[in-house]
């Protein structure tokens, strides 16, 4: 009985198993390539708050060139970090 049993168990792991295997992983990749609803919502709510960021930004800019008529976006000097606003092991 076991000689008969065994053959049939392999055979039907190989013909029927992997196969399956195979296209069920293969389904799940596909599935998983596109964007979910929830990440194109939160792709939206990112792109609102950047937009909002970027009006606030602006408006900023144009009250500090109200203020001194002298700057213009952009040319804060570049100044070295002090040394106890590096991170530790960064020259």
């Amino acid at each position: 009985m076991e000689d008969v049993f065994l053959p049939i168990v392999i055979c039907g792991m190989l013909f029927i198993g992997v196969p399956w295997l195979l296209l069920h992983y293969v389904t799940q990749w596909r599935r998983a390539r596109g964007l979910s609803i929830e990440d194109e919502r939160l792709l939206d709510e990112m792109h609102d708050l950047a937009r909002r960021l970027d009006e606030r930004l602006q408006t900023i800019e144009r009250i500090v060139a109200a203020d001194d008529p002298t700057w213009r976006p952009g040319d804060a000097p570049a100044r070295p970090l002090p040394p106890e606003a590096r991170w530790p092991g960064h020259a």
